[in-house]
């Protein structure tokens, strides 16, 4: 479940508190007060047998006295109880509980973890939804709704704040109170028994209340549903997130807090960044970002304009900002012209902005006025040092004239120092202006603002299309990894890692295998030139650690002599180790290649985590290394490569020619597939893999595996791409169409069809006239989650984007995939052939394949040839009571 009932927590009509209690400074006191004194205007039913009353309301024994069935039900009782407490109520009809109670297997209890489970099997006949044990509660002020125990009433306001830790929740309601930000949604998950963040994503994205969505996150569970929801959730607004446990010893308090493993750090930070989050590191930034978030809206570009009457806070503002990756804004000419009108001759001349120590309030009005109508310039930072010859607070006031004149202008302040600034900063946040106590949060507030902006574009930029298409020997991979499983081992020889390398065409140096020394000679021998002598063992990984691996060695007799020296010395040193032999492989010169890393990892809450960096035997030492999440296209493997050190080497420098970049992001594209395809990888190494002007060679691997329990793909936290619905379509007039499920890459050949489209196709397909498909209608259509969404195009083998679309079928499912809203084009030199109800049909057995019940969409009531299909294909009819030249057609499935 996700969304299902969610409205029985955030939307009750009436609330049942079990646990009531009149003991002051009790749980189930503060429960009661804040349900009965915040505002809620439905009936609060306290429920416990030992009172009469509480705050004056009339108090029930139990849930069978109850006199209307609650929609919430507030749990505060003895843990062992609470399993009957919610079969009761689902019984009754009450679909949602918080449970504040811990005791539910927190740590490492056994008995807590079956009385958990005994909660859910309670919760499971009634789609019953949990939220907690063991949390602080839920608010939703806008309802006024407090079903917590939280010590402040927070403001209503447009951001939803979701957290594991309730301590966490009281320290922001606390911070934000004394500052007027207000919050749509707080929510206090505790163990995430039932309801998780993937949950809370995905109603809180559509809600019309919320405009940014904070989350502090100790782990992480369903990682495919918190990656589907997040993802969409951050196409639609921002969501910012603190991820505790960086470390490993924060990480081991996480879990004994919370019962649940906290994943690597590093893989968290690639989770975020492929769903388009923003990560912040500490509650201080989150702070910074939720006041940023409420009272302003992302720049278009990130060129900051800095104002100020110290030259030395200007300086550690340009510091913070280049250190960050910002930029400062270059002004234009006139703005210079029109600032030395205004301004002292001895100011900066430049940006940063210095108006001298003894500006009064009218030089910073005029100076922000200029700066404000530079195009170059898209957001400001004002700063103010106290001075003895100048007044704080008539700065800030001239400042807050200024920006209160120019709506949807973006203005920052930082007015530094204590007791002199904090009158300022308190007109400043009734003024709705972000405001900070440093010149570095103020510029790292504003990287916030950029870098959201950022992820969005990243989020819908459509990626390019393979340089090359290649084909892949699946089977051949599959069976050197189950041939290696089946043996018992857990490694690959480097030969079969090389081989299943080979397989998805990657290129590899041939690699001859030798039992004795003799026969090492002899390979050597045809191979002609220098080669290179590696151990062969099973028990043997890091062959570089014990001398396993000699280079460039000339002839034969060398050959042979090195062979068994190596073979011998290996022997004692690792008696333990199955030797097997050597491999001997042509020693590759190529003077100016990179040594890079490519590897697969396996994280037990997200699976495969696609690795690369800067390889060699000091990989470890260097740490140059970036994460990512399959499956991959050429945008992200780019993405991937530019977050690492050795990127900006890989481009060319000081005249050194860049290496074929190409070829380098269709290597990860291979290795992403492969994980795919083969279940039994669980870790993959290619170090080092050469990278030059002229392509990848990849000179060593290595492959662990493990016996698999389901297809490669099940275990991704992204749905890839499902091969398994391509098909190929015969027309009657000898034609050979290809269907096949929508890539991001088909974004132009999309909206080629759509330029091919008549006025009244478009009218009939989207109920509005349209003269060209934006690039965002393009991308929300090709850049879809397979796991909710569907989306089948009729075209021709090749490459995607370079291909035509003929026609196009799509489905969006609800995240519960109850329901799934179908769309269907077909151009029209294709109509005719039958290809309309041949796309229906597959996508209704998509749909039923997936579980989905029902199919619906609207359809303007002149477009017979769609209401024809639809009942051909068995959708009922009915009118839309909104808009009448609209029929509603529905398929149950």
């Amino acid at each position: 479940m996700t969304v299902r009932n969610l409205d029985k927590l955030f939307k009750p009509k009436s609330i049942a508190l079990i646990g009531a209690s009149n003991r002051p400074q009790s749980v189930g006191a503060v429960l009661a007060g804040n349900l009965f004194l915040s505002g809620f205007e439905g009936p609060v039913m306290p429920v416990n047998p030992k009172h009469q009353a509480i705050h004056g309301v009339l108090t029930y024994k139990d849930v069978a006295s109850l006199p209307v069935t609650p929609d919430l039900a507030v749990i505060s009782t003895p843990p062992h109880a609470i399993p009957g407490i919610v079969a009761e109520l689902g019984a009754r009809g009450t679909r949602a509980a918080v449970v504040i109670t811990a005791g539910f297997g927190e740590g490492a209890d056994e008995a807590g973890r079956a009385l958990k489970q005994s909660l859910l099997d309670a919760a499971k006949p009634y789609s019953f939804r949990i939220i907690g044990p063991n949390c602080l509660g839920i608010m939703a002020p806008r309802i006024g709704l407090n079903a917590s125990f939280c010590h402040v009433s927070p403001k209503t306001g447009p951001i939803a704040f979701v957290a594991q830790s309730g301590a966490i929740v009281t320290s922001v309601v606390d911070w934000a109170h004394s500052r007027g930000i207000g919050f749509s949604h707080l929510v206090s998950l505790g163990d995430m028994a039932d309801v998780d963040f993937g949950d809370m994503l995905d109603y809180l994205a559509n809600d019309p209340n919320t405009r940014a969505i904070l989350m502090y996150v100790e782990a992480v569970t369903s990682a495919r549903k918190f990656m589907s929801a997040a993802r969409a959730a951050a196409r639609m607004k921002p969501v910012i997130v603190v991820k505790a446990g960086r470390y490993a010893e924060g990480a081991k308090a996480a879990a004994s807090h919370t019962g649940a493993l906290a994943g690597l750090d590093s893989v968290y930070d690639a989770v975020f960044k492929r769903a388009g989050m923003l990560r912040v590191i500490s509650l201080t930034q989150l702070f910074d970002a939720v006041e940023v978030l409420a009272m302003m809206t992302p720049p278009e570009g990130d060129r900051l304009a800095i104002l100020t009457n110290g030259g030395g806070i200007g300086v550690l503002a340009t510091d913070a900002l280049v250190a960050l990756g910002g930029r400062l804004a270059q002004l234009q000419p006139e703005t210079i012209q029109k600032l030395n009108a205004v301004l002292p001759p001895t100011w900066s001349h430049g940006n940063p902005v210095d108006i001298i120590g003894d500006a009064p309030g009218k030089r910073y009005e005029d100076s922000l006025r200029i700066l404000l109508a530079d195009k170059g310039v898209d957001t400001t930072l004002v700063l103010n040092c106290p001075t003895a010859v100048a007044s704080p607070i008539d700065a800030a006031r001239a400042v807050a004239t200024v920006a209160g004149e120019r709506k949807g202008q973006r203005v920052l302040t930082s007015w530094v120092g204590d007791s002199a600034a904090r009158e300022s900063r308190h007109l400043f946040e009734e003024k709705r202006i972000p405001t900070y106590d440093t010149p570095e949060q103020a510029v790292r507030a504003f990287t916030y603002l950029v870098n959201y902006k950022r992820s969005q574009e990243l989020l819908m930029e459509t990626p390019l299309s393979m340089p090359e298409d290649f084909t892949v020997d699946a089977d051949r991979a599959r069976t050197i990894a189950k041939r290696a499983v089946e043996d018992g081992r857990d490694w690959l020889t480097e030969p079969e890692a090389k081989s299943m390398l080979a397989a998805y065409g990657i290129p590899t140096v041939p690699t001859h295998i030798a039992c004795t020394p003799d026969e090492a000679a002899g390979i050597a021998a045809e191979l002609g030139g220098p080669v290179v002598l590696k151990v062969l063992s099973p028990d043997i990984t890091h062959k570089s650690d014990i001398g396993g691996v000699l280079v460039d060695i000339a002839g034969p007799a060398l050959v042979k002599a090195a062979a068994a020296e190596m073979l011998d010395r290996i022997g004692k040193a690792r008696p333990d180790a199955r030797l097997e032999g050597v491999t001997v492989q042509p020693m590759v010169r190529r003077p100016g290649a990179y040594e890079l890393i490519m590897g697969v990892l396996s994280d037990p809450q997200f699976g495969p985590i696609i690795l690369f960096g800067h390889g060699g035997t000091a990989v470890e030492v260097i740490d140059d290394k970036a994460l990512g999440l399959p499956p991959l296209n050429m945008r992200l493997a780019r993405e991937l490569m530019s977050n690492t050190r050795i990127y900006k080497q890989l481009t060319g420098f000081r005249g050194l020619k860049a290496v074929n970049l190409d070829a380098v992001a269709l290597t990860l594209l291979k290795i992403s597939q492969l994980v795919v395809d083969v279940p039994e990888i669980s870790e993959l190494d290619i170090n080092p893999l050469l990278a030059d002007e002229w392509g990848v060679v990849a000179l060593d691997a290595r492959v662990k595996v493990k016996a698999a329990h389901g297809s490669g793909a099940d275990r991704l936290a992204i749905r890839p791409y499902p091969k398994d619905l391509e098909q190929e379509v015969p027309l009657g007039d000898g034609r050979l169409l290809f269907l096949r499920p929508v890539v991001p890459e088909d974004e132009p050949s999309l909206q080629e069809t759509f330029a091919r489209l008549t006025p009244e196709e478009i009218r009939l397909r989207f109920f509005v006239p349209m003269q060209t498909m934006s690039h965002l209608q393009a991308a929300r259509f090709t850049q879809i989650d397979y796991d909710r969404e569907m989306a089948l195009i009729l075209t021709e083998r090749g490459i995607p984007g370079k291909t035509p679309i003929y026609g196009t079928v799509h489905i969006n499912a609800d995240p519960d995939l109850q329901k799934a809203e179908y769309a269907i084009m077909v151009e029209q030199e294709m109509t005719g052939l039958g290809l309309g109800v041949f796309l229906m049909r597959r996508i209704i057995e998509y749909a039923k394949s997936r579980g989905i019940g029902e199919i619906h969409g609207d359809v303007l009531r002149e477009n017979g040839t769609m209401l024809k299909l639809c009942r051909a294909l068995g959708f009922t009819q009915s009118n839309n009571p909104d808009d009448t030249s609209i029929v509603k057609v529905v398929l149950k499935l």
